[in-house]
């Protein structure tokens, strides 16, 4: 039997249960009742019968005759007919006079006159008034008996009246009397089933027809399904309610745990919030940048038959396939530049060996001086002497052949110092890339003849870490109208084609802002540039990614132009 029909069948139970102990309750009170007030008639009635003057004088008459009369004496003696009278009158089951020891003086019974009443008139004859409920030779019955005194001498007791009402009649009051308590107890009863079917569709609705062992079920299974993905989970319910929030969603978004909070005013990304707007399409992807990280994001709605069940939103983590994306290009730039040089190299060892075919062993010797002097390999980037650290030589190095390739010339600025060694080229790798790039890019979109990229990298000592100074400019166009602040929101970008296949576009300079200042560093626009050159310039600060090499300087930071949001 399911749990919804067992509630049924309780929840009717109990409501028939709860009717019926009203109803009987209900009924008894009223019996009580009826019971009372037919106690207090007989007692008014046995009252007025005791204080008639005529039948206090018969009685006393016949309590001084020596012995009882005979019973037909009784039966046609004025005793008799007001006590009739007085029954008929008001429908008592009896009235019944006794003298003072108790003997019938007046019975509906003739039969009975002259014989010991059947309940104890004890009471009565001592003077004291009393109500009952017992069983007599008329059977049972609820009255009175009142004492009967002698109309010469008040204080003297001459016999007693006794009245009482048939239980039957109480029974046909009771009856009449139920019929509202009947009514009331079949509308509580008929009020209660609907109650009761009602609360059940809702209980259905509310639990999707599932039983109580599939709900906890359930429940095992999403908290270990939740809380063991990588992956971000955002439950939005139907009202706009946040109802599920996983750890991965408050690790991956750096915030707290949101459940039970509405949906359009948490403190979440302003991207996932138009992710399920009614007009959003369902699933659609998007890239953002939030707590440091490079999050997929995308929202499906959630039906379960035809009932709106909210929104699912999922969130995945990039952050390492962007830097590790990063890493590759960085290498695949230094890979072409090799291979580039690689066929300079060759050209200069066939010269070599073609001066010596032919005896020429001074010229030989000459290149050879020139070859040492600048070096056997030799990237297009002007004053590249100026970096003594191997790994930016040769990323920047990298970034010039790529530059050259697009026309551009990448130029170190004369004031670039670095004495220190990458301790961290990851983040380097990510913020001094992205600042190149977007500076080619620029100067690619510009309007200015010549097309050069100006590099300035300037490091400081720290012993938690020195910290590296860039700074780039660039010969393109500027900002233009827009603001500064404008080129770091998540998603800017001018660029119509992405520079590299996979890369995505407008996250860029949000990112690396955040990676900055999650150091302690910043990034920002120092110049926003003009129209027709030279264009923005962008300084960036990266704490503690250098090791010392000497004593400490103090570098004044670092620019990088940015046009296409990269």
């Amino acid at each position: 039997m399911r749990f919804s029909t067992q509630t049924l069948l309780l929840q009717l139970g109990v409501v028939l249960l709860v009717v019926l102990l009203s109803g009987v309750v209900h009924a008894w009170l009223v019996y009580e009742r009826i019971g009372d007030e037919a106690e207090n008639q007989a007692l008014t009635l046995a009252r007025t019968v005791a204080a008639d003057p005529d039948i206090r004088a018969d009685v006393q008459a016949i309590s001084k005759e020596e012995g009882t009369p005979p019973p037909d004496i009784l039966a046609a003696g004025p005793l008799q007919n007001a006590a009739e009278a007085a029954r008929v009158r008001t429908g008592a089951l009896f009235v019944v006079i006794t003298d003072e020891t108790g003997l019938r003086l007046a019975h509906p019974d003739t039969a009975r006159l002259g014989e010991r009443v059947s309940t104890d008139p004890s009471v009565a004859l001592a003077g004291e008034e009393i109500t009952t409920r017992n069983t007599g030779t008329l059977g049972p019955s609820a009255g009175a008996k009142v004492p009967v005194y002698s109309p010469d001498a008040p204080g003297t007791i001459v016999g007693e009246v006794s009245v009482g009402y048939s239980v039957e009649s109480l029974t046909k009051s009771l009856v009449r009397d139920i019929a509202p308590i009947a009514l009331t107890a079949g509308g509580a009863l008929l009020a209660g089933v609907l109650a009761s079917f009602l609360l059940r569709r809702r209980l259905q609705r509310l639990t999707l027809g599932l039983e109580p062992e599939e709900i906890s079920t359930l429940v095992h299974d999403q908290v270990a399904v939740l809380q063991g993905v990588d992956d971000g989970v955002i439950g939005i319910a139907a009202d706009g309610r946040i109802s599920v929030f996983n750890a991965a969603a408050a690790r991956l978004l750096d915030m707290p745990d949101a459940t039970g909070q509405d949906w359009t005013s948490a403190n979440v990304p302003e991207q996932l919030k138009q992710l399920t707007r009614p007009a959003a399409q369902d699933a659609q992807a998007v890239e953002i940048v939030a707590g440091g990280r490079v999050l997929v994001a995308s929202a499906r709605k959630a039906w379960h038959r035809k009932e709106d069940l909210g929104w699912v939103v999922m969130l995945r983590d990039r952050t390492e396939l962007q830097q590790l994306t990063r890493q590759l290009d960085a290498v695949g730039t230094m890979s072409a530049a090799l291979r580039a040089q690689r066929h300079e190299f060759a050209n200069q060892l066939h010269t070599i060996a073609g001066f010596m075919s032919i005896g020429q062993h001074d010229s030989a010797k000459d290149y050879l001086a020139r070859i040492s002097a600048t070096g056997p390999l030799k990237f297009p980037v002007e004053q590249a002497e100026l970096l003594q650290d191997p790994y930016l030589q040769a990323f920047v190095g990298a970034k010039g052949v790529e530059a050259s390739e697009r026309g551009v010339a990448l130029r170190i600025g004369p004031e670039t110092l670095v004495r220190g060694h990458v301790a961290d080229p990851q983040d380097v790798t990510t913020v001094l890339g992205n600042l190149i790039d977007n500076a080619v890019s620029a100067a690619v979109a510009g309007s200015a003849v010549e097309r050069w990229v100006d590099i300035e990298l300037l490091d400081e000592q720290s012993p938690d870490g020195g910290a590296l100074h860039i700074v780039v400019a660039d010969s393109g166009d500027g900002l233009g109208g827009l603001e500064p602040e404008e080129v770091f929101a998540e998603g800017f970008t001018t660029a119509e084609h992405p520079v590299r296949p996979g890369a995505g576009q407008g996250l860029g300079l949000a990112l690396v802002r955040q990676l900055a200042r999650r150091r302690g560093g910043d990034v920002r626009v120092l110049e926003p540039g003009t129209a027709g050159g030279p264009g923005a310039v962008f300084m960036a600060t990266i704490p503690g990614v250098m090791d010392g090499a000497g004593s400490g300087t103090t570098g004044t930071g670092s620019t990088t132009r940015e046009d296409n949001g990269g």
